[in-house]
């Protein structure tokens, strides 16, 4: 088993996202990821560089205060254990590009700011926009979804709430007309997502197990699913908006498509 550190005079959220996209990369299954959050001294940094030492792994961290950053550099060197620093070279890299100086405050990017409450907000916003719950709504979205049941409409809202966006998304049905305030919205917040077919039976049909249902209902037949995504189609040309496939696409890599036409 391999082991990786995170270490942050913070929660550790930055270092482990990048600890985590790489290790898709490889053979998960044989790799452990330890987190160390609200590191504050050179004692406490010591000592996790021992064990990293003693397991044979290696760190990952994001410390803003330069005298953990150094303590840090010279454990990694006196233990021989590798440690890369996250954010060290983006800061440097601010400070000789635009001459200015850091804060060298541990936790910035989770404090209570008016960023914070505007986020709160939009999941608030997002969650009570939720499938189509309130149509009058899209009107004070940022982005409003459109899509086919099981196109990833709802987990894709929430992730970009959680950016700051207020998110509104609506089910389309080919047997339900959709909402005349679609037609009355900037077709530039307007995302229309399809798949392809195949993709789409293959996820209702796992949906249909999951709750139960018969395998041959309907909703998840070829037939069925190729008629609700010509409906969308034309709907989109209709309205004008943008139309992204999310065919075997993360919601990550979605939302980054969508904030790119915003």
């Amino acid at each position: 088993m391999h082991t990786i550190f995170v270490v942050s005079d913070s929660v550790g959220e930055t270092a482990n996202t990048v600890v985590q996209a790489t290790i898709r990369q490889f053979n998960a299954s044989t790799v452990q990821v330890k987190r160390f959050g609200s590191i504050r001294t050179e004692d406490e940094i010591r000592t996790l560089m021992e064990e990293a030492s003693r397991v044979n792994g290696f760190v990952a961290y994001t410390l803003v205060l330069p005298e953990l950053r150094e303590m840090m550099r010279q454990e990694a060197v006196r233990l021989g254990v590798n440690a890369i620093d996250i954010m060290g070279p983006m800061m440097q890299a601010f400070i000789d590009t635009f001459k200015d100086s850091p804060k060298r405050k541990a936790g910035l990017l989770y404090q209570m700011d008016e960023q914070y409450f505007e986020r709160v907000e939009a999941v608030e916003f997002t969650v009570n926009s939720d499938d189509g719950k309130d149509p009058a709504a899209m009107r004070q979205a940022h982005i409003v979804l459109l899509g086919v049941s099981r196109t990833s409409k709802t987990p894709l809202s929430i992730y970009l709430a959680h950016k700051g966006y207020k998110v509104a998304n609506y089910p389309l049905v080919p047997e339900v007309k959709p909402p005349s305030v679609l037609y009355e919205l900037d077709p530039k917040k307007i995302m229309g997502l399809t798949m392809s077919a195949e993709q789409l039976v293959r996820i209702r049909s796992e949906r249909l197990k999951a709750v139960g249902l018969p395998f041959g209902a309907k909703y998840a037949t070829l037939e069925r699913v190729e008629e609700e995504i010509e409906f969308a189609l034309a709907l989109y040309r209709e309205l004008g908006c943008t139309v992204l496939d999310v065919s075997e696409k993360a919601i990550e890599e979605t939302a980054g498509m969508i904030l790119a036409n915003q």
